[in-house]
């Protein structure tokens, strides 16, 4: 992901999500240097991820595919990538939070082998006030 892509980036997330990352969360994660990554198909966006990585620990911030390129393989793509990213810079651990009710996202990150290691309440704004997120990990 570059800045280049960040038009693209924020128009797809708020397409996805109802509570969308920023123009900021972005540009922010690419100042901070943290692995960006943009997928394409023919020329088109059709997902992205944010990994920030420290010591031996990577986190997964962000993982999206948008609706209309889901079910092809695109969101395992992307983690195996960042996989071998987080690999090759030394982590041995992945972590990341997830919604409970992201029933899609919770069966890739169990498909792949990551566990449930912990719960943080009210982490996510929700329609009905907040919602707890999974804390998930894997080691690498």
């Amino acid at each position: 992901m570059r800045a280049a892509d960040i038009d693209a980036v924020v128009a797809a997330e708020q397409d996805i999500y109802d509570f969308p990352w920023t123009r900021g969360n972005f540009t922010d994660s690419l100042a901070a240097g943290y692995s960006a990554w943009c997928l394409t198909e023919n020329g088109r966006l059709v997902g992205y991820a944010v990994m920030m990585l420290a010591l031996d620990e990577a986190h997964l911030l962000n993982l999206s595919v948008l609706p209309e390129a889901r079910r092809r393989g695109h969101a395992s793509g992307l983690l195996r990538h960042l996989f071998a990213v987080a690999r090759g810079r030394g982590a041995t651990r992945m972590l990341l939070e997830v919604r409970p009710s992201n029933e899609s996202g919770r069966g890739l990150y169990a498909h792949f082998g990551f566990t449930t290691i912990g719960e943080r309440r009210g982490y996510y704004q929700a329609h009905d006030g907040r919602e707890s997120a999974l804390v998930m990990a894997l080691d690498l």
